[in-house]
């Protein structure tokens, strides 16, 4: 970009011209803008599925997720009619369990209220919950620990999770399968306890 500067300047291109046409660059069709969507959804035996769509053309992706939707036998939901079961949460991973009382010293000193602390089974990782504005409190806390955590994100938690015949878990599952083959998918939420 400099030397492209440095060209115009010295084909007598006026200033304004050199920035006007940065500005037309940098705003161009390649940098896309994406906006974030969530879909709801009834499936089998009652699950219920949240998806979560990261798209640069809404439209399509709507368009997508809902005939997804009716091609496997599910029903498209209202927006909140799904989501009130659910509880947003903020998950960071680590490799292995923390010291119980030093994470609650630097918890408290990272101003982060409430915490819980689950899995290590079969030598799996651990997963500290927390609220999702409490995430960045956490990692700092983590931090001062000398702990980095392997993966951080946001979930949406069933407040009520659903047992489902084997027969319409897998029903469920080839629709949860279908969704995150579609490319604007993000992540694929449900309340199957099985």
């Amino acid at each position: 970009l400099a030397d492209l500067i440095k060209q115009a300047k010295l084909a007598d291109v006026p200033a304004d011209n050199i920035k006007n046409a940065i500005k037309r660059a940098s705003e161009s069709a390649d940098s896309a803008s994406f906006a974030e969507s969530v879909f709801e959804a009834y499936a089998a035996g009652g699950a219920s599925l949240v998806v979560n769509v990261l798209t640069d053309n809404p439209n399509r992706a709507a368009a997508e997720v809902k005939n997804c939707f009716k091609k496997n036998d599910a029903k498209s939901a209202e927006s909140g009619s799904v989501l009130f079961m659910y509880d947003k949460v903020g998950v960071l991973e680590v490799a292995s369990a923390p010291d119980e009382d030093a994470l609650l010293d630097a918890a408290i000193e990272a101003d982060c209220d409430d915490y819980e602390v689950s899995g290590g089974e079969d030598g799996g990782t651990f997963a500290i919950t927390v609220q999702p504005k409490d995430v960045q409190h956490m990692k700092v806390a983590l931090a001062a620990m000398g702990v980095e955590p392997t993966a951080v994100e946001l979930r949406h938690v069933s407040k009520a999770p659903v047992e489902c015949t084997e027969e319409d878990f897998e029903k469920n599952m080839v629709v949860i399968d279908a969704l995150e083959e579609l490319d604007d998918v993000d992540v694929v939420e449900h309340n199957m306890s099985n």
